[in-house]
């Protein structure tokens, strides 16, 4: 039998993208019925059941509801040993519901904190995923400042091995709500200049509380649904209604020539079938193909950089 190789081979990359978990201290309630830590704790259940292990999780903002730091305290202590076991990076993306200074001491271990942008350059084995902070503090709109904009030019003009995954809250795309325009990332063509023709492969964002993909300067944008709670799409057309339910969080697979995005929900459903890993490879091997190895081989890490604090002349 000749055997076939399958189109793509195995994924050079693997990080989980969770966002909007929307903690809130001492175990609180959202509109007093809805537990954000215990539905976070039942989406690591799930995905820790299938076996997979990413190189990072990704949260896209909106860790705390009101940037608690009790909120920061209980996200790190259920995060902390998911990661350690899974022997995946952490990387927090600041949200217009964090506060910057208690989310630096919570979730960077800063001693200080401060309220400079959150911005950072993590390196996943040649994959760099630079995070850059589009809150504004006292708001929910986003904005990117032309310094971040200047920062982060800079660091595009020296690719990555493997290309670079551009995580931000505000995604860079239209909404189906409404409602939606006045909490949206304002003036991108500054942003999109940055963009085009760089190294980035994929935008991850979170923040409309519902899975949706665009693109942006020509590059895909995958928006995270939230984890603690999700906006209907089925709402009578110009209206906004927030729901208990249709959780959802991403995969983003890095291949040598694109980057898949998949949304996974949260729950249990009724099976129809179950083949597991064995079978799966037997079936594979009966009907002659197979599925390659990664291509392009890992680059050892580089630690994170953080946008420096500018220092002020007088």
């Amino acid at each position: 039998m000749n055997t076939r190789t399958a189109e793509y081979p195995r994924p050079d990359h693997f990080l989980l993208h969770i966002s909007d978990t929307h903690l809130l201290a001492g175990g609180g309630l959202l509109y007093d019925r809805v537990s954000s830590e215990q539905h976070l704790r039942m989406l690591f259940d799930e995905f820790e059941a299938s076996g997979a292990r990413p190189e990072a999780i990704v949260f896209t903002g909106d860790l705390a509801d009101r940037g608690e730091v009790d909120a920061y305290d209980r996200i790190r202590r259920i995060v902390d040993p998911v990661a350690a076991r899974l022997g995946a990076q952490a990387i927090w993306v600041m949200g217009n519901h964090d506060d910057r200074s208690a989310f630096r001491r919570g979730l960077l271990d800063e001693r200080v904190g401060g309220y400079r942008p959150v911005d950072r350059v993590d390196d996943m084995n040649g994959l760099r995923v630079i995070t850059l902070d589009s809150t504004v503090p006292g708001h929910h709109h986003g904005e990117v400042a032309p310094a971040q904009l200047d920062w982060l030019a800079e660091e595009l003009s020296i690719p990555a091995p493997h290309g670079t995954i551009l995580a931000m809250h505000h995604p860079p795309v239209p909404s189906v709500l409404d409602l939606a325009v006045s909490v949206e990332l304002r003036d991108q063509a500054g942003l999109a200049e940055v963009v085009a023709g760089s190294d980035i492969r994929s935008i991850i964002a979170g923040h409309l509380h519902y899975s949706s993909t665009a693109t942006f300067a020509g590059v895909p944008v995958s928006v995270a649904s939230a984890s603690c709670y999700t906006q209907d799409l089925n709402v009578p057309v110009g209206g906004t209604r927030g729901r208990d339910g249709a959780r959802a969080f991403n995969l983003v697979h890095v291949y040598p020539t694109t980057v898949l995005h998949s949304v996974v929900p949260l729950g249990a459903f009724p099976a129809l079938d179950w083949i597991d890993a064995d079978e799966s490879a037997r079936r594979l091997v009966a009907s002659g193909t197979r599925i390659a190895d990664a291509t392009t081989p890992p680059v050892p890490k580089e630690p994170p950089f953080t946008m420096p604090i500018p220092v002020l002349a007088g």
